[in-house]
């Protein structure tokens, strides 16, 4: 298992809208860590059940600092912040006009007409996990703080998560697969516990 992977799953989990203090390249280096520990267990059988906490701060250090390479282009300055009790929001910088031109709307009515330049996304929702799954459910996004409907939110999401294995992209409704034998990933203020 590829630590990106993991590290995107745990960002998901954990996604700030920013913080009080900069990150720290310790912080990052503390998660970089935590990430080969999880990802060793998860390849190892073992019946033990073992938890791992990983703070809102290590993320948003990781992400300054060493997620750059596994962004998509046109997507930077991601942050994470965990509000408990699953809750959480996700902001990043994303590059607008590179969906509205892969979309080519043809009704004017279309909201992707009116996206453009780099502007900040974020989206809050509540994320559930059990038994290796998770799911992310999705309460409210904005593009430059202006409230926008899911479908616009899924557009975006579907345009930079595209791979050859998923031509269109990732569902915002669709579970998905814990990595590294994760059971779930508890979500508390500023933190998240992470269960193998």
């Amino acid at each position: 298992m590829r630590a990106g992977v993991l590290v995107a799953a745990l960002t998901l989990a954990v996604a700030p809208v920013g913080g009080n203090a900069p990150p720290s390249r310790r912080d990052a280096e503390l998660l970089r860590q935590k990430v080969a520990t999880i990802t060793a267990r998860g390849e190892r059988a073992d019946a033990a059940t073992h938890r791992t906490t990983v703070t809102e701060s290590e993320v948003n250090a990781y992400l300054a600092y060493d997620a750059k390479e596994q962004l998509p282009v046109g997507v930077v300055n991601p942050s994470v912040t965990i509000h408990g009790t699953g809750r959480l929001t996700g902001k990043a910088i994303v590059d607008l006009d590179a969906v509205r031109k892969e979309k080519n709307p043809t009704s004017l009515l279309d909201p992707v007409n009116y996206l453009f330049g780099r502007l900040p996304v974020t989206a809050t929702g509540v994320l559930k996990t059990s038994q290796g799954v998770g799911r992310f459910e999705l309460e409210s996004t904005r593009i430059n703080g202006v409230p926008i409907p899911k479908l616009l939110l899924q557009e975006i999401v579907s345009y930079y998560s595209r791979t050859p294995e998923k031509p269109a992209g990732i569902s915002l409704d669709d579970p998905f697969a814990l990595p590294a034998r994760i059971r779930e990933i508890q979500v508390l203020r500023g933190q998240a516990i992470i269960v193998q």
